[in-house]
């Protein structure tokens, strides 16, 4: 009798054990680095914390700060994760140059045409050649925004003369890269330091793609934007991670991260591209009182030409590190048209 109350008690404070751990109620920090009215915030963020919560039966929650309201800076986002001072980041890979180099592929000029298709491109590339790159992290998405297009004070770019000496912004090592072979000064800097920089004339303008225009008012700080032939690749875009601390997801109960899987990975991640890709047209439309202009695509192999240094660079790069550098760009590259045929 008294080993059967034994087990009895032992199996009675198991179950209590596993109850509570289906009942525990968790409340994740998302940490980024733009403002809450931001498309990036309001078409993405906000409605990913919104279904974890409702398929957890509101046990899961986000408490989320827009522009690094829990302090750093954006390039110090990764180490926030990594160490778990946040539980969920999104930023630019870009930002922390030379920690993700293997995902550099897709930020090389004219890599990308299609953001939903390329965003699919970069989860499944990252899990077969990058998942070391994530070190203490788990990636939940992986994505690229939209064309990169130049946004001028002064005068439009209509020809590659245009850009010579002019003093642009540019976020990430390989964008600053193609500004140089283009004959502009490029400008390392994150998107919130944009406004300030063209109102005190530090920059004459910025690459960016239109859906982050009106997150820092730019519309009413250029006159000009210039966007490049929509058949041909874009002249640039950026990586971006949506990603969780590891030990974090790891010590959730089973069922949450459950939740947590069924919203992350190659879909999500195609989503998010298709989603920033509509953010482009409403950004564009904060703008529609300035000048616009398309580069042609007769021009536009003027600069596809100077661009192509940047790319053998980084192939040479990747050599230099031990990799096969040809055979990161290739992979890349099939990835995409996979993805872009589909």
């Amino acid at each position: 009798m008294r080993h059967f109350t034994q087990a009895l008690v032992t199996t009675l404070a198991a179950l209590s054990l596993g109850s509570t751990a289906q009942a525990q109620e968790v409340t994740l920090k998302v940490h980024h680095f733009l403002p809450s009215n931001s498309y990036a915030n309001t078409m993405f963020i906000q409605p990913w914390c919104e279904r974890i919560q409702k398929e957890s039966n509101q046990r899961m929650k986000c408490q989320i700060y827009p522009s690094m309201q829990l302090g750093g800076t954006p390039a110090q986002l990764v180490s926030q994760v990594r160490n778990g001072v946040v539980d969920v980041i999104w930023t630019l890979q870009g930002y922390t140059a030379g920690m993700f180099p293997l995902l550099e592929v897709f930020e090389l000029p004219f890599m990308m045409q299609d953001p939903e298709a390329t965003s699919k491109a970069v989860w499944d590339y990252t899990q077969q050649y990058a998942l070391g790159e994530f070190k203490d992290m788990k990636p939940l998405a992986l994505h690229v925004h939209g064309d990169g297009v130049f946004h001028v004070i002064k005068k439009p770019i209509k020809s590659l003369d245009d850009v010579k000496d002019l003093k642009l912004r540019a976020p990430t090592r390989l964008s600053n890269k193609l500004l140089s072979a283009l004959g502009a000064t490029p400008v390392a800097m994150p998107v919130p330091a944009t406004s300030e920089a063209l109102a005190k004339g530090v920059i004459d303008g910025a690459l960016m793609p239109y859906e982050v225009v009106p997150s820092v008012k730019l519309q009413e700080m250029v006159k000009f934007h210039s966007e490049t032939d929509p058949a041909e690749p874009a002249i640039y875009t950026s990586v971006f991670m949506f990603a969780m601390n590891k030990a974090r997801y790891e010590g959730l109960p089973e069922d949450l991260r459950k939740v947590i899987d069924r919203n992350s990975g190659q879909a999500l991640s195609g989503q998010i591209g298709k989603t920033f890709l509509a953010a482009d047209a409403e950004g564009k439309k904060a703008a529609a009182a300035n000048h616009f202009n398309m580069i042609p695509k007769a021009e536009l192999q003027r600069f596809q030409a100077a661009g192509q240094t940047v790319t053998d660079t980084w192939v040479k790069d990747m050599d230099g590190k031990g990799h096969d550098g040809k055979q990161l760009l290739n992979a890349a590259r099939s990835l995409i048209t996979k993805h872009s045929t589909k």
